[in-house]
């Protein structure tokens, strides 16, 4: 309750006591919840995380498991620690389903079925073909372009997990082994996940933290332009180890310094447009310099095109169509503003919906109902909502150019495969479900902002530390702008207090959102369903996490010479 409230009672209580007895309990999330000591607080709210992956990493547990009781663990503690109300605790928990339902796993079923649709049409050895020219017949190129630039290029129009879902199979479908698949696309995608979706996370940011998001990206861009002149080179490492690194280097060069040129320069003409330029930039350099440069390729890497079955004009614009198509689609709904601007359009169709049982009861330090108890129904804005178009037109086009034996089509089989789709993603989608749901019992309870709070309450430490609450917000929600909702205003405190650039801070917020994507449980549950390789999420956790945690071990470093000398930012 508010101190007006709670003044009012203690002033009159029993004239008011009956007239307020059936209002449900206001509740304030409190960061010193535990003991009264931040610290103490902290650990506890860390306990469900560790559970999660003690369950996952230790004893192997299946992944939905794991998030259905780290959620039971997350919940008594909410309740029994953090004196949350039991009934805002349960609703907390079904607006996290429903965030989990609509937009993510509406995306995912999505993007999934739109891969499907080439496989089941036979078109997928077409795709192969057209990729082993582009890559000199090398899977290594192959893999590095599409998990590094093509996903890049997603990531920057849709989000949401898309990128990782579709690239994630386009990987596999090279030839390669489906958890390296995996993997690499994950460790990929990270440093553009902060330029997301039209740069979101970092919008969400800079506005909640106080600062303008243009000058957060340009921050962001003169710090995330080193990972983009390095990651490919792990990419390969990731692919084929030292040998991959040895072959392969100059175009994980040549990809990484123009992907790093677009990072550094566009978020001061258009930061909404970061990763889609510099993965464009990226993309065509690879291109370019493949036209020139053919690798050493070992056998086991190579891939092949019978001769007599490669595919003309026709059949590469079809294998091509659903990439291509949703690429010009996505980005047709978030740049077209010619006579009417579409974004703005379909952004007005989204439904606010204020969640029963804790909008108006949960309330912010200031006694103000907690903005975050709105959930918002996207509809038209969604980007799954473009990529069911975009599958719907090719199964459309693909049953019109049908040939019966070996690119047999139907509408109905299209269809069926969407079915079938979402049969195959029963798991996942209970995956995303429960851990979004955990998710938002550890925020709305405090959980979060506590573990946050402990980190920024470490002084002259914290511009090392302080990409770790964006790593954290990110791995325990699995979006970056969830990870800026909690912490923005945060940093921008602490970076008062401990008299360091706020905009420096809340770009460390975002990048480390990205890097926290990688061992995201809801990540890993779209990446090993992407790749047909359900319940390896642990697997894939295992094989990832050195690279998330080295990655946030660099930014650290980073942001901390970038708060003591500037370094052009």
């Amino acid at each position: 309750m508010t101190p007006a409230v709670l003044s009012a009672l203690s002033a009159h209580p029993a004239p008011l006591a009956p007239a307020l007895a059936g209002l449900p309990a206001a509740f304030t999330p409190s960061t010193t919840a535990v003991g009264g000591n931040v610290y103490l607080t902290a650990a506890v709210g860390l306990l469900p995380l560790v559970v999660f992956f003690v369950l996952m990493g230790v004893f192997k547990v299946a992944t939905h498991w794991c998030a259905i009781i780290s959620l039971a663990v997350a919940a008594v503690t909410a309740v029994a620690l953090f004196h949350m109300p039991v009934g805002m605790t349960v609703m907390s928990a079904t607006q996290g389903m429903a965030m989990g339902l609509v937009p993510i796993v509406y995306i995912i079923i999505a993007a999934v079925w739109l891969y499907n649709l080439t496989d089941v049409s036979g078109r997928s050895a077409d795709l192969r073909a057209v990729f082993n020219a582009i890559g000199k017949g090398d899977m290594r190129a192959q893999a590095l372009i599409v998990a590094f630039s093509f996903c890049g290029l997603l990531e920057g129009l849709a989000g949401f997990g898309a990128p990782v879902a579709i690239a994630a199979a386009m990987v596999a479908t090279l030839g390669l082994p489906k958890i390296k698949a995996a993997v690499v696309v994950m460790v990929g995608n990270a440093i553009n996940v902060g330029f997301g979706a039209m740069a979101i996370p970092t919008t969400t940011a800079g506005k909640l933290g106080g600062e303008d998001p243009v000058t957060v990206a340009t921050a962001m861009g003169h710090l995330t332009w080193v990972f983009c002149a390095f990651i490919p080179l792990i990419l390969l490492f990731i692919l084929d180890g030292l040998r991959g690194v040895r072959q392969l280097w100059p175009l994980a060069i040549v990809a990484g310094l123009a992907t790093g040129v677009g990072h550094f320069f566009t978020p001061s003409i258009s930061y909404e447009l970061t990763a889609v330029l510099a993965s464009l930039l990226g993309l065509a350099a690879s291109y370019i310099f493949l036209l020139v440069w053919t690798p050493k390729t070992p056998e086991e890497f190579r891939s092949h095109v019978a001769a007599d079955d490669a595919p003309d004009r026709e059949r590469v614009l079809l294998a091509l169509l659903p990439y291509i198509l949703v690429v010009v689609i996505i980005a047709a709904t978030k740049l077209w503003t010619l006579g009417v601007n579409l974004d703005k359009v379909f952004k007005a169709t989204d439904l606010q919906v204020q969640w029963p049982g804790v909008y108006g009861q949960l309330l912010t330090a200031d006694g103000k109902p907690a903005k975050s108890a709105v959930y918002t129904l996207q509809t038209l804005s969604n980007p799954g909502t473009w990529i069911f178009l975009t599958a719907i037109i090719v199964t459309l086009v693909y049953a019109a150019r049908s040939v019966p034996g070996k690119f047999e089509m139907s509408v109905g089989k299209g269809f069926k495969t969407l079915a079938t789709t979402c049969y195959t993603l029963r798991m996942a989608i209970l995956t995303i479900a429960a851990v979004m749901a955990l998710a938002y019992v550890m925020n709305f309870s405090g959980q979060t902002s506590a573990i946050g709070a402990a980190l920024a309450a470490t002084g002259a430490a914290y511009a090392f530390l302080s990409p770790v609450l964006g790593w954290v917000g990110t791995a325990v929600a699995g979006s970056a702008t969830s990870a800026g909702a909690l912490f923005a205003n945060l940093q921008a405190t602490a970076a008062q207090g401990a008299g360091l650039d706020p905009r420096i801070l809340l770009a460390a917020n975002t990048i480390g959102g990205g890097l926290g994507k990688i061992v995201s449980p809801q990540n890993l549950a779209i990446a090993s369903t992407a790749v047909d390789a359900p319940g390896t999420d642990a697997e894939i956790l295992r094989k990832a996490a050195p690279y998330s945690i080295g990655l946030l071990v660099v930014l650290g470093a980073l942001v901390l010479l970038a708060s003591q000398l500037g370094l052009g930012i």
